[in-house]
């Protein structure tokens, strides 16, 4: 059952060799006001030892050192350009210092060497980018690297693969401390997809078509629409004009999932902005996400979120409460 930490302060970490791109959406994602009220929104703190060059040529200056990172809520550690050397030990042992402070430790891309270095992925299932997932699991042999997925969380711990994956990793964040409803509002700003679940394929055997070239397109955005409705795979494929064969080879091409599982995704997700957005029964929520009755809800809903629909709405409406309070004071 996940809890929600304060969150309110984010330090993003950066040494020599930090890869630019990763460094620069963790920059925009947690230091840029949301789009809607949110009261407490992210503090961010820039921490280092000195001046640092990003790629070998941006020079960046850190807003404050490495020992900030033990006050901080949330540690970001953006990627390294050169896995085959071990990360600095100084900022290997602030890190680990932050989690042992209570710190939430993030990784984006080939960051997760960091964390494994500093022992927090020590028996913990985590990921990388592709390229670099054999590297990570040779050198760490007690890490479980998993290199077929975007994103990886262990509550306290976790981990992406690279580029794009690491903001998928970021709004998945936004979404465990503010909720759907705030991370889709985020998502759309930055024009990107709402949400790819962590499970999702790294990559896929052939390269996916741009999104309105590819067979499924109209199809998902036909279903997203009509999620009150007992959809079936076979509707799906109807729709296409396929066998539920091929749908679900295309499918997994797109998404990287079943077509199922993309539609109680999809469901549960909607779910979620409901309960954070409405005072509509759960009875009433299970009926216009296709579900059927509270107790199917319930039931998919705890297992995929990991707490009850009444609990999350309270969750969320309490967060949202105290942060207008403490916005008025």
């Amino acid at each position: 059952m996940h809890t929600i930490p304060d969150v309110s302060t984010v330090a993003v970490v950066i040494a020599d060799g930090i890869l630019h791109f990763e460094l620069a959406l963790a920059c925009e994602l947690f230091s840029s006001a949301p789009p809607v009220p949110v009261e407490p929104w992210y503090e961010l703190a820039i921490c280092g030892t000195g001046d640092v060059r990003a790629d070998g040529r941006f020079l960046l200056e850190p807003d404050c050192g490495l020992d900030r990172l033990a006050l901080a809520d949330t540690v970001i550690v953006p990627g390294w350009a050169d896995v085959d050397e071990d990360p600095p030990a100084d900022v290997v042992d602030a890190v680990r210092g932050a989690h042992e402070a209570g710190a939430r430790v993030a990784s984006l891309c080939t960051g997760a060497f960091v964390l494994a270095a500093a022992g927090l992925l020590d028996g913990r299932r985590a990921t990388t980018h592709w390229a670099h997932t054999r590297a990570l699991a040779t050198r760490f042999p007690q890490v479980e690297v998993d290199p077929d997925v975007l994103y990886v969380d262990n509550g306290s711990v976790l981990t992406s693969a690279g580029k794009a994956a690491a903001m998928d990793l970021c709004l998945h964040l936004v979404r465990r401390d503010h909720g759907s409803a705030v991370a889709n509002a985020v998502a759309r700003r930055l024009v990107v997809p709402p949400h790819r679940p962590g499970g999702q394929a790294q990559f896929v055997a052939t390269p996916v078509p741009e999104q309105h070239d590819h067979p499924l397109s109209e199809l998902l955005a036909w279903a997203a629409q009509r999620l009150d409705q007992p959809l079936t795979v076979e509707d799906l494929a109807r729709r296409a004009n396929m066998s539920s064969r091929h749908l679900g080879r295309h499918f997994r091409s797109m998404t990287g999932t079943t077509p199922l599982q993309w539609l109680l995704t999809q469901r549960i997700r909607r779910a979620q902005e409901l309960l954070e957005t409405t005072d509509e029964s759960v009875d009433a929520i299970a009926e216009a996400t296709g579900m059927g009755t509270a107790t199917t809800l319930r039931r998919h809903f705890n297992r995929t979120v990991g707490v009850p629909p009444d609990t999350y709405r309270r969750t969320f409406r309490r967060r949202r409460t105290d942060g207008l309070e403490s916005g008025s004071a």
